[in-house]
């Protein structure tokens, strides 16, 4: 029979030098020694918690050190009432309540047990040897951390058998682990934002912040310090009265909490229903929902209590209330209005009061409107069209003496076009009269009087002259004119055509007599 090997012995005695001697970070000596950090921690908090002080004893050998750090403490003296840490750790996570206050209240049950300073060696080492995620103490609706899983659940259209992965996405508040977790099949800024409200909705209150990895569905720039949030999130943040404060990047300890709720939403809901088939997200949801609560009523064990209990005990009091509406889902825009007074979103026109021409501007629009806003304030809303390339006037946005504002006006641009040609002139004014508003026409006209840029004016007459022979009053006419160098080509002769050839199938025109 093999001799079993032996399992490599632990580094202890070297570990508790290089902590206490040298004075290295568990880090520093995990990499020194090839260790993992956690375990690292963790013997270092047997040590604490077990007593034992450097230097060792010269009969503590390493056999005995391990048998002393892997057993229960023994009694030391008279026994001392060990406080409940999960409790404390539990309690810590209240506004206002602090160790002192915790340890009064120890000695106020128990006169002869730990001292102060006694009491928070113990407690750090009860964390020591706890999960990353129990070692990190957040207070009550301070903090929701939202993510996506990397894994999923295949959909198959019951009609083509394609398959489609519906990822998961998380929440987890910061102080009870309470968990919320929803199917997606996409992770677009929209999916993103409306499962925050879900989210929102489900718990039945606000965070004061959400804590999202830097993920392109929220953050348009990541960065250590000044982290771009979307502008649609950010409005989503206004409107629920919270703040979205972005995981440092490659810091997977800012959202150890999610990090674990993905870890049990993938054990507890998507390992169970691995050998179930989907044929679409609302039967996923289905049957996600019920997993999703055994997981809230599931008790953790070193807390003892479950997710639902701390949050109903912890949370529900410190949360901000829900706004009297949902949110509504918003794209944001960036735009300069144009001399016609209005601003161009999705290739459609809408305008602004003509006071704005040339001044920035952003555009908020729903699925229903389009609301203009300058320096914060909202200048303008509009009903959003799906027409492009037409315009949207108000006629409070029209000024009754606009020819005598206006650095534009349309006798001015005919002026301009005349001193190319007429056929320029005539191309021009046709272009403002078939407007309902001769103003809507310039943003045309401007375009025509850049194109001098890119081709000389003897060429652009005889494109407009060309365009206007054929109708075609449009900007976009000129410029595929000028692009096909039909300006220069001779234009179809309209005399009459050859005669056909003769052949049975052609009745002549005697048929019809």
């Amino acid at each position: 029979m093999a001799n079993r090997r032996r399992a490599k012995p632990r580094p202890l005695r070297e570990i508790l030098r290089l902590r206490h001697q040298v004075g290295m970070s568990a880090r520093a000596i995990a990499r020194s020694l090839g260790l993992a950090a956690s375990s690292v921690r963790d013997y270092l908090g047997r040590a604490q918690l077990h007593e034992v002080s450097w230097p060792l004893a010269p009969e503590l050998d390493d056999e005995a050190l391990e048998k002393m750090l892997f057993r229960p403490a023994p009694a030391q003296g008279e026994p001392r009432e060990e406080p409940d840490f999960a409790y404390v750790h539990r309690e810590l996570r209240r506004k206002h309540v602090t160790k002192t206050l915790l340890w009064m209240e120890y000695r106020e049950q128990h006169p002869d047990g730990y001292a102060y300073s006694r009491f928070c060696e113990r407690y750090a080492a009860w964390k020591a040897i706890a999960s990353p995620v129990m070692r990190q103490t957040h207070a009550a609706g301070e903090k929701l951390f939202v993510d996506f899983s990397g894994k999923g659940l295949y959909l198959v259209d019951p009609a083509t058998g394609e398959c489609r992965l519906a990822r998961l996405f998380v929440a987890v508040l910061g102080a009870s682990n309470y968990t919320y977790v929803e199917p997606i099949l996409d992770e677009t800024l929209r999916t993103w934002v409306r499962c925050h409200a879900n989210a929102f909705e489900y718990i039945g209150g606000v965070s004061r912040a959400v804590v999202p990895d830097n993920l392109k569905s929220g953050i348009t720039g990541p960065d250590r310090y000044e982290p771009l949030v979307n502008s649609t999130y950010q409005d989503l943040a206004r409107h629920y009265g919270t703040a979205i404060l972005p995981a440092r990047p490659r810091k997977p300890k800012d959202k150890a909490k999610v990090e674990q709720g993905v870890l049990f939403a993938s054990r507890w809901i998507l390992a169970a229903l691995r050998n179930r088939t989907f044929y679409s997200l609302d039967e996923l949801r289905r049957a996600v929902w019920p997993l999703l609560e055994r997981l809230n009523d599931k008790r953790m064990q070193r807390v003892g209590r479950t997710r639902r209990e701390l949050f109903e005990e912890l949370e529900r009091a410190e949360l901000l209330p829900l706004p009297p509406k949902r949110y509504v889902w918003s794209q944001w825009a960036r735009g300069r209005v144009n001399i016609d007074y209005h601003v161009a979103f999705e290739d459609h026109f809408y305008s602004v009061p003509y006071q704005l021409c040339g001044k920035e501007v952003e555009l908020r629009a729903t699925d229903a409107t389009v609301e203009i806003l300058r320096l914060g304030t909202r200048v303008a809303s509009h009903v959003r069209s799906a027409h492009k390339h037409r315009h949207s006037t108000l006629a409070d946005h029209m000024p009754s003496s606009h020819r005598a504002h206006a650095e534009w006006t349309p006798s001015r641009i005919i002026e301009w076009a005349r001193t190319v040609g007429p056929s320029t002139a005539t191309m021009v004014e046709e272009i403002m009269r078939r407007r309902p508003h001769p103003e809507q026409g310039f943003r045309s006209c401007l375009g025509l009087m850049r194109l001098k840029k890119s081709w000389s004016e003897p060429r652009l007459e005889a494109a407009c002259a060309r365009a206007v022979r054929s109708r075609a009053f449009s900007y976009k006419s000129v410029v595929a004119i000028l692009r096909n160098n039909l300006d220069r080509a001779p234009e179809p002769s309209s005399q009459s055509q050859l005669p056909l050839p003769l052949h049975d199938n052609v009745r002549g025109g005697e048929y019809y007599h």
